[in-house]
């Protein structure tokens, strides 16, 4: 062992390292993070990731050990690693685990839609080539996360038994933009499983399909499931808003569909419901959810503008330290301004004749080019989430913008990108 190397903080950088990666889970798709912040996690979880790669082999060695506990951050970490070292055995045994434990795979997933693309020369073609169908999965995976068109290995996998290669290979389809293979996703929509047929609807759609991708998506966003709330973000972004009002109509008598709702509303866009947006702000199990859909229509930073409130007396929507509460699930609102109803009813009295009812907006205007640009450099992740979004409706063959991708790399896209 090197002499200079101190064993105990090189530990300390595979345990932070695999913490900020699962922190950072949460942060590409949260509410109030923008990429300037996203930029600084990034830059703390390059930095411990270059400690390891400094101590060289021990380096390498501690990050496998911390694999006895194979949780997402451990294999990302892992994962970095053995691509950087070009350790083939190590990768070998990586994929191996993330096979026998599945809630693994997305960290090695990660990990290779984090390292340079040069990094994966010839390790994302021996995935490509494997018989395998997750190592294909994963090979695809880097493909698509770095907007490399792996050729014709995707047509052999849309025809595979393997359903996971199946759905991973529509979703590379919709995120390269392959236009020409549109007919091929509309065709997968009778797909007999879900994750399938909903990749293949989302695709179609992204590639400029209007028809059968839209009662495709009508379709997921009408049942219960685990594509719902998805189907119906990306079809009240095609809708008219005649025909989103029938969609958002036909969610309002079920209790239990009030969140998806308020967030279809935001996606909507339409300005006829803010004022019941505005009513919903009242219920304290709402209230941050509906704010969010007011500034979705209208653009508004709420705390910026001090249009907030403060956050009211003992509410707790997510787990406490309470060993009587078996309430484990995350606050999905949290990070979310708490909106002052009072200011807010009073900016909609002063400005709302600027908003058109029946028209769509996104973030205050509406969708462009030149706006979703501008959501893409400047807004918070869900919002450059859904920008990202719409430049692919805007301009069907436009490769979807990685909003997950390494904050250095998305800076470094940006400044080359124009309306």
């Amino acid at each position: 062992m090197n002499s200079m190397v101190v064993p105990a903080v090189l530990w300390q950088h595979t345990e932070d390292a695999a913490t900020l990666r699962n922190t950072r889970t949460f942060l590409v798709s949260a509410p109030h993070v923008k990429l300037h912040q996203l930029r600084r996690l990034d830059d703390r979880l390059a930095a411990h990731l270059d400690g390891l790669a400094v101590a060289g082999e021990y380096g390498s060695k501690l990050a496998a050990a911390a694999l006895d506990r194979p949780g997402r951050g451990e294999a990302f970490t892992a994962t970095v690693r053995a691509i950087e070292d070009r350790d083939v055995l190590g990768l070998d045994r990586l994929l191996a685990i993330a096979e026998a434990v599945p809630d693994s795979l997305s960290g090695v997933i990660s990990a290779f839609g984090w390292v340079s693309a040069a990094n994966l020369r010839g390790i994302t073609k021996s995935l490509l080539d494997s018989p395998n169908p997750l190592r294909r999965q994963v090979g695809l995976a880097a493909c698509g996360m770095h907007q490399v068109d792996p050729g014709t290995v995707v047509d052999a996998a849309l025809n595979d038994d393997d359903a996971a290669l199946r759905a991973r290979a529509l979703r590379l389809i919709a995120h390269l933009g392959q236009v020409d293979k549109v007919s091929v996703c509309m065709g997968a929509i009778a797909d007999e499983y879900a994750r399938c047929a909903f990749e293949a609807a989302r695709a179609a759609a992204l590639l400029g399909n209007r028809i059968g991708s839209v009662v495709a998506l009508l379709a997921f966003a009408s049942a219960p499931g685990p594509w719902r709330a998805r189907g119906l973000g990306l079809l009240l972004k095609l809708q008219e808003p005649e025909d989103a009002h029938a969609t958002l109509t036909a969610l309002a008598p079920d209790p239990a569909s009030i969140r998806l709702l308020i967030q279809g509303i935001g996606t909507a866009g339409d300005p006829h419901y803010v004022p019941w947006l505005i009513q919903q702000m009242q219920d304290l199990k709402l209230s941050r959810l509906a704010g969010e859909s007011f500034s979705y229509i209208t653009g508004l930073d709420l705390a910026y503008l001090d249009l907030e409130r403060k956050p009211p007396d003992g509410v707790d929507f997510g787990p406490n330290d309470d060993p009587n509460d078996d309430n484990v699930a995350m606050d999905g609102d949290d990070g979310l301004p708490w909106p002052d109803v009072e200011k807010i009813s009073s900016w909609w009295q002063a400005h709302g004749q600027r908003f058109t009812p029946g028209a769509r907006y996104f973030l205050g205007e509406p969708p462009s080019t030149a706006h979703c640009l501008d959501v893409l450099k400047n807004g918070f992740q869900r919002q450059r989430m859904a920008a990202a979004i719409y430049l692919c409706l805007l301009k069907p063959g436009t490769p979807l913008f990685n909003c997950a991708a390494p904050a250095w790399r998305q800076q470094r896209l940006l400044a080359h990108m124009v309306a």
